[in-house]
This record gives C-alpha cells, sequence and structure tokens, in this order.
C-alpha cells in the first residue's frame, strides 16, 4: 500500500500517540527528525507526539521520554530505520525510503566488508574496529561495544562517539533496542544495518544513485512543495548538478533551474 502524502501545512494537526501511529507517521513523510533541528526543515516525531510548534523548543516531559524510548524500539522491531544522520541529527527513515538511501550512500554492505570500506578510506580505524566488533558479538549496548573495542576509557569514549557517528552518518548501524547498562538513562544498542534490515538492504542494489535521489527528492517535494532546489541541495549535501535533476521528476526544468537561484 501507498504511504499517504502529507502536505507540510497539515503536519501540525498529524497526532501521534502510540508506536504505531509513529510508523504511520514515519512511513508518510518518508524520513523525519527525532526532534527539531534548526535549519533542518524537515519535521520532527517529538512535534507532533508534544502537539508542540517546532519554533517552541524541546521539554524534557512524557512525550520526550516516549519517543525515546521509540527510537530504539521501532529499530528493533524492524519497523524504522533510526541512528544520527542529517548533520549528524537523529534521524528516522522509512523502511520504504531505506533502500534508496543505502543506495545514495552506497553502504547497502555484507556485514564483513569492513576491511573494504577501511582501505577505500570511508572509513578510520576506529569505525573499522567498532564495525568489527558488531560482526562478531551481534547486537551491542554502548559500554559493552566500547570495552569490545577497547575504548573503555575517557580518551576512548572521545574516539567511540566520533567513529560510531561516522558509520551511522554513512547508515552502516542503526540502533537497535536499548538496555540499562547504568542507573542513568538507558544506552542504546547498536547493530549493523545489514543484518538489522537484510531486505532493505538487498533492495537497495538494484538502485543507482540517481534514481535514490530522484526518490528522496520526490518525497522532499511533498512537504515542501515551494521550497527551491538549492533546499534540497543543502539538505543532501549534494552538488548543483545532481540536485537540479533529482528535481526535474517532481517540478519541470525551468521551475526546478530558478529554484537554485533562491
Amino acid at each position: 500500500m501507498k504511504a499517504r502524502a502529507i502536505p507540510a501545512k497539515t503536519i501540525e494537526s498529524w497526532r501521534v500517540r502510540t508506536p504505531a501511529e509513529a510508523v504511520k507517521f514515519i512511513d508518510a513523510v518518508g524520513y523525519c527528525m527525532l526532534f527539531p533541528v534548526d535549519k533542518i526543515p524537515l519535521p520532527a516525531l517529538y512535534s507532533v507526539v508534544a502537539r508542540r510548534n517546532p519554533r517552541d523548543g524541546v521539554y524534557f516531559d512524557e512525550s520526550f521520554e516516549r519517543i525515546w524510548r521509540w527510537k530504539d524500539d521501532l529499530p528493533r522491531r524492524r519497523r524504522a530505520f533510526y541512528g544520527k544522520y542529517f548533520r549528524g541529527k537523529g534521524t528516522l527513515i522509512s523502511l520504504r525510503q531505506l533502500p534508496h538511501f543505502l543506495a545514495l550512500e552506497q553502504s547497502a554492505v555484507a556485514p564483513g566488508d569492513s576491511q573494504c570500506f577501511y582501505r577505500a578510506g570511508r572509513i578510520q580505524d576506529d569505525a573499522r574496529a567498532i564495525w568489527a566488533a558488531l560482526e562478531e558479538h551481534g547486537p551491542l549496548a554502548t559500554l559493552e561495544l566500547r570495552f569490545a573495542c577497547r575504548m573503555d576509557t575517557v580518551a576512548g569514549n572521545v574516539r567511540f562517539k566520533r567513529a560510531i557517528l561516522d558509520l551511522q552518518r554513512l547508515l552502516i548501524v542503526s540502533h537497535f533496542g536499548s538496555e540499562q547498562e547504568t542507573r542513568a538513562w538507558a544506552s542504546g544498542r547498536y547493530e549493523l544495518t545489514s543484518r538489522a534490515f537484510p531486505e532493505e538492504t538487498a533492495a537497495a542494489l538494484e538502485i543507482v544513485p540517481e534514481q535514490a535521489r530522484r526518490q528522496l527528492a520526490a518525497a522532499f517535494w511533498r512537504l515542501h512543495p515551494n521550497e527551491p532546489a538549492s533546499a534540497l541541495a543543502r539538505l543532501f549535501g549534494w552538488r548543483k548538478e545532481e540536485a537540479l535533476a533529482a528535481s526535474a521528476r517532481e517540478k519541470s526544468p525551468d521551475a526546478a533551474a530558478r529554484g537554485m537561484c533562491g
């Protein structure tokens, strides 16, 4: 069944109270932020759960606690992808759109491909070590993973945070549940995206980057039909010509060209 598109003007009327409703929202928009992020023109799950204007900020309330659990539970239940993708901030991606993101990043890989990425210069050694640990042990909570990679010191934690962020930006790693490792907040568990979402990873192998950009652009224009193509380029870090080509399916060539001047 095709996901129902949500015009930007109706986002504010959307009501999300349960994980199932959260999945419907993520499927409808295609991809969104966990919390509102300034200068990222995407809806936030928090806003539709809390029923609060994004400009009003984020409060540590019941809505916050609810979606904080969902960001780990939805990937574990294979209902949506969650990781720090756009500008290193929490991003939710629908399973329908995940293959296009993986194709875009050329990250539809096997669990044992860490050395290939490392030799190609796409990841650093710390990221390779985290990837290898997840390949060997399966899903691990944060502290377990740090110990497995010998990054359990204060300095090691700095290295770990940098490396796990790099892997999330490449969509190599997904959040995958949580574990109460200390008396503080529960720690997130991580899993390789290729094992967490094998069907979506396989589907990505059949998609070329140009096709992926068109699909992701189409989802963006459904929310922001009046935004210039330059907004799309900034969001994804695409070159001007890539944004124009991706926009051509949803906008006329003249309109897309004019948009880059916005």
